[in-house]
């Protein structure tokens, strides 16, 4: 009881040091591979003018690496659901440093093609083991809260793949190849905190359910119910890519280009736009994150699609920078609101068996699929000038994924490793 006869507000569940540390590495992980990919998109005009290689086609290293990401999901996400999370987690940060690393060497255009397919695999591993065994570390009552935080290191990452360019491409007039030279650094310290993490205890009773029943993890993949929510899941997570990617990948090439109607800013001008927007790319998975404790998973996502719609015509068609600065801070607070709920919902919508497998898998897929957004825009643009292209493409992306989350469900506090 409180002073005035009331009942005391339950306190907060502290997180433990290895809680912090699995929260951690996962965040980090998570912001080194965005930093890696959005490296890509800050730099790709400059790669292909250095390689002789047109926008469209330069626009495809994006398209191998997110298509990629779905194998990398099912490699590593099904490795994690037989052996534990700790294991293939580091051998998928390994992997996927010393590949980005090794796009700074790359000698022509054909190479780097490989190496941005060999980084999809890593990329598309870390995201649903990390996210799968920080929320199955996390207190369920702070799910919502740290999945926003967690989602946010893709912001992250980009934040730190604008500065960097900044540093080294603006002030030190570096190449792009020193860029990529810098990716393997934050992603090894990653690594050395994954390191200190102990394994996940509901992969482990799960695991020892399951060895208790006999039951195979094909049979559980292959569960009706488990695969109609699967095909859910990737449709949702189709739009989810093509909402983030349709408001991010082309912006930086909008902002700078001269022609297609592009708005004209110089280098350092669009790259601190870049960092206004993912700042409000951060604040909006911070708090709509923790609002989804209170609102619910879908109508979170409801709420921050139907607010991104009005923003479009401020984010697409200004021409003067403060306004093209505040519609993308406004569109990234709503975009990634809407993103931060991911983690959350899409593990607690998992089956216990199948986490390390189940939210990397419908992520990645949804991204594949998403994978031609940016050529696509670059061809549209080509045509009808930007601004046309990012509204026709981000449009109906926020209509489609307010509608389909609305229809969906949700599992919202499920206890993790309870036999779900």
């Amino acid at each position: 009881m409180n002073a005035l006869g009331g009942e005391r507000a339950p306190a907060r569940e502290r997180l433990t040091p290895d809680q912090r540390h699995a929260f951690t590495a996962a965040l980090l992980g998570w912001a080194m591979d965005s930093f890696d990919y959005f490296l890509v998109v800050l730099v790709y005009a400059d790669i292909g003018e250095e390689l002789r290689v047109s926008l469209p086609t330069m626009a495809f290293l994006t398209t191998v690496t997110l298509a990629m990401r779905p194998v990398g999901a099912f490699l590593f996400g099904l490795w994690a659901d037989r052996v534990g999370r700790r294991i293939p987690l580091m051998v998928d940060v390994a992997f996927y440093s010393v590949v980005g690393f090794l796009c700074a060497f790359a000698p022509n255009y054909t190479v780097l093609l490989v190496l941005r397919l060999l980084y999809g695999i890593g990329m598309g591993g870390e995201w649903g083991l990390g996210a799968a065994l920080a929320m199955e570390k996390i207190p369920a009552s702070r799910r919502g809260f740290f999945s926003g935080v967690l989602q946010q290191g893709y912001s992250m990452g980009y934040l730190l793949a604008s500065l960097a360019f900044l540093l080294l491409h603006t002030l030190l007039h570096l190449n792009w190849r020193w860029l990529f030279g810098l990716s393997i650094f934050p992603a090894l310290i990653s690594l050395l905190i994954r390191a200190k993490v102990s394994e996940s205890e509901a992969w482990a009773s799960t695991r020892d359910e399951l060895r208790a029943t006999n039951t195979p993890l094909r049979e559980v993949i292959f569960d009706r119910a488990v695969l109609r929510r699967f095909v859910y899941l990737v449709a949702l997570m189709t739009l989810f890519a093509w909402m983030s990617h349709g408001t991010q990948d082309v912006y930086p090439t909008f902002l700078r280009a001269t022609t297609q109607s592009g708005a004209g800013l110089s280098a350092s001008t669009a790259t601190w736009i870049a960092v206004v927007y993912n700042i409000g790319a951060m604040i909006g998975g911070f708090v709509f994150g923790g609002l989804s404790e209170h609102l619910g998973r879908r109508r979170t996502i409801v709420l921050c699609a139907s607010l991104a719609l009005p923003i479009v015509p401020l984010f697409a068609y200004s021409t003067r920078a403060g306004l093209l600065g505040l519609g993308a801070f406004l569109m990234q607070i709503a975009v990634q609101g809407a993103w931060g709920v991911v983690p959350a919902h899409l593990t607690e919508m998992s089956p216990d068996a199948i986490r390390g497998f189940y939210p990397g898998v419908t992520y990645q897929l949804g991204n594949c699929i998403a994978a031609f957004n940016l050529p696509l825009q670059e061809y549209v643009a080509r045509e009808h000038g930007y601004p046309f292209a990012l509204s026709v493409t981000v449009v109906p992306a926020l209509v489609l994924l307010a509608v389909l989350a609305a229809a969906g469900k949700e599992a919202k506090g499920i206890a993790f490793g309870a036999g779900g």
